[in-house]
Formats: structure tokens, sequence, C-alpha cells
């Protein structure tokens, strides 16, 4: 994943684009306003990487490039954290009947990167990844049910490394930073999905409350949410009959990709000569990739880039930090979305522009 995967993929928003009931709204994702968004942000954030390249480059410092036996190790990580973030979405569908491609997953998971970087608060995503499954004929169901237990897993294994972390690190300002930023990750998508699940027990048919009329819910809007609730409580159900060995292979393999992606900072300082603790290099990181996922603009909005400035300014040595921060940038995200424009770019602009498309795979 190139951002790592939001806690809004619980919002019934994401179900505008997969849903099959009739809509008094078009489902674009992608009107006019929101590609000069899309711009604008990219924009910005191509700015603030200009802004931190001018301010922290001195004379003498090294150059922007790095040596080529460091691209390949960095390309290596990357080929294998996606083998492996591919790995977890097989093996976790397998477990629960779903006969899924490893091949098939990974064009569903760099589908969904390329979606996340060009629609706001991440809400193309799982409109993508659901196309892409469905055109590759998995039924609507069990797609659902794939992009539910991606989040899973997910969630599980960023417990896990923040749990192994605590345990075997003395504590700093970083590994507090895991902790807090597992800790509100969890709780975000912990209590979106509680409360998903209690409404999936209540409210899956009918008009609308009138808690929801209030907040100016429509009848057809709530149908959607409705949909989403019952394929909600399906997942739920389904994981009940999951084969828990192949469940045990996708967390290993979930744990594994997040660790191969935060090997990409490691590679390049050991690369530019810098002396840096390791652990400051593994734990911010993983703060700013899954704190980043929660930052609703396109591409982070410059947010990244000045994150990553304002934090590792105290970790890296000022010669390294722009060259650091370009070749992190482009190795723990666009290199992601521009893997995902060609392996799925088609699919997903169908996804994200209109609504004919995806009722026609259903």
């Amino acid at each position: 994943m190139a951002e790592a995967a939001s806690p809004t993929r619980l919002s019934v928003r994401r179900f505008d684009c997969i849903s099959h009931l009739p809509s008094s709204h078009p489902p674009s994702v992608l009107t006019p306003l929101r590609w000069l968004l899309v711009l604008v942000s990219f924009a910005a954030a191509a700015g603030v990487a200009i802004w931190v390249i001018s301010s922290h480059w001195p004379e003498g410092g090294v150059p922007l490039g790095l040596p080529w036996w460091a691209h390949l190790l960095a390309l290596g990580a990357v080929l294998f954290e996606l083998t492996l973030r591919s790995g977890k979405i097989a093996f976790s569908a397998r477990a629960c009947g779903i006969p899924l491609q490893v091949g098939t997953a990974a064009r569903a998971t760099l589908g969904g990167d390329f979606a996340t970087a060009i629609t706001p608060a991440r809400i193309g995503a799982e409109p993508a990844r659901f196309l892409v499954l469905r055109e590759a004929g998995v039924p609507a169901t069990r797609a659902l049910l794939v992009l539910f237990l991606e989040l899973l897993v997910e969630l599980i294994s960023l417990v896990i490394i923040a749990a192994v972390l605590l345990a075997v690190l003395p504590a700093s300002g970083a590994l507090k930073g895991v902790a807090a930023m597992v800790g509100g990750y969890a709780t975000v998508v912990l209590g979106l999905g509680f409360g998903g699940w209690v409404l999936s027990r209540r409210r899956t048919y009918g008009p609308p409350p009138a808690w929801a009329r209030a907040v100016g819910f429509g009848a057809g809007f709530w149908r959607r949410v409705q949909l989403g609730l019952r394929n909600m409580r399906g997942s739920v159900e389904a994981l009940r009959h999951a084969r828990w060995s192949l469940m045990g292979v996708s967390l290993a393999c979930s744990v594994a990709h997040i660790t191969a992606r935060l090997m990409t900072l490691p590679i390049i300082i050991g690369a530019l000569g810098a002396d840096v603790p390791l652990t400051s290099l593994i734990l911010w990181p993983l703060v700013l990739l899954y704190g980043g996922a929660l930052i609703p603009a396109p591409a982070g909005g410059g947010a990244m880039e000045f994150g990553f400035s304002a934090i590792m300014d105290d970790v890296l040595p000022g010669d390294v930090l722009a060259a650091s921060l370009i070749w992190w940038r482009f190795y723990s995200y666009y290199i992601y979305v521009l893997l995902g424009a060609f392996a799925a770019g088609r699919t997903v602009m169908r996804a994200l522009n209109a609504e004919k498309p995806a009722r026609a795979v259903s």
C-alpha cells in the first residue's frame, strides 16, 4: 500500500460506487473541482519538498542521487513488500473460501494505491479495488469480504508490531509516537467497526431513523448505508467459518510487508553514508506512514513532506535530509502510484468516474 490503509475505509461514502441500488446522485468521485483539488494538493507537496531541499542544503552537501546498488535494494524492497501485501489479501480470501490469485490481489492493491492518491480522503480506494476484483470474476459479496479482511488483518498486524516494539525497545519519543499512532488508528477503526456492527444488527432495512433524517440523510443515501451494513454483517459471519491456518499465513504476510516497507529509509541513509540509529529510521517512518493515512488531502497536500522535515531534522544530519526526503517519498509512495496507474489505471478511472461500468460487471 502506498499510504497506509485509512480508517475512513469503513465510511459509507465508499459504497457510493459499488451499490447496486439507484441513486439520485451520480457517484462520480472525480468532478472538475476535485481534479483541481488533486492538482493543488500535488503542487503543495512539490512546493514543500522544494522548500525542504532549499532550506536544508548546505554547501558541500552530498549529491541528491543514490548509487545504483541503493536503487536496486530499494526497488527490491518495494517488490518484496508488494508481493507480501498481495499474499496477505490472497491468503485471507482463500481462508474464507474465495479462490483469489496473488496476481489479482496485486492488481487490486496497486489500483487502490493509485485511486488513493487522486481522491480526497482516499474515498476512491475501495471502489477501485472492488471493481478490479469484480472484473476478475469475484462475486460482489465476496469482493466486499476481501476488502473487509484486508483492513482487519492490517490492524491486527500493526497492533502486533507495536506490542513487540514496546516490549523490546527502551522508551523514547519515537516509540511513544508509534504507540500513540497505533492506539489512535485502532480506536478509530474499531470504533467505526463496532458502531457499524451494532447498526447492522438493527437498521439494515426500513426507512431512515429520526436521527438520520435530522442530519440530512435521505432515503436513497440511507439505502446505500444499509447495503454496506448488511455486507459488513455478512463479512463478520464469514469469519466464523474461516480456515485459521490460512488466516495465520495472511497475518504473517501482513506483518512482513509492514516490516519490509520500513526498510526503505535505512537503505537510503546507508547509501548516503550517514551514521543514524536504526531504531529512529524505523520507528518514525512507521508513525509517518500510518499517521499520514489520516490526512484527507490527495498525496498529503505537503503534510507528509513537512512532517518528515520537522521530525527527521533532529534525527538526520542536515546534509542528507533533502536527499533522504526525495527518495523516501518516491520509494514509499510515488512508485506505488505509478505502478498502480500502469497496472489498473483504466479500471480505476471507470470505478471513480462512472456508475454504469461498476454495475455492468455486478
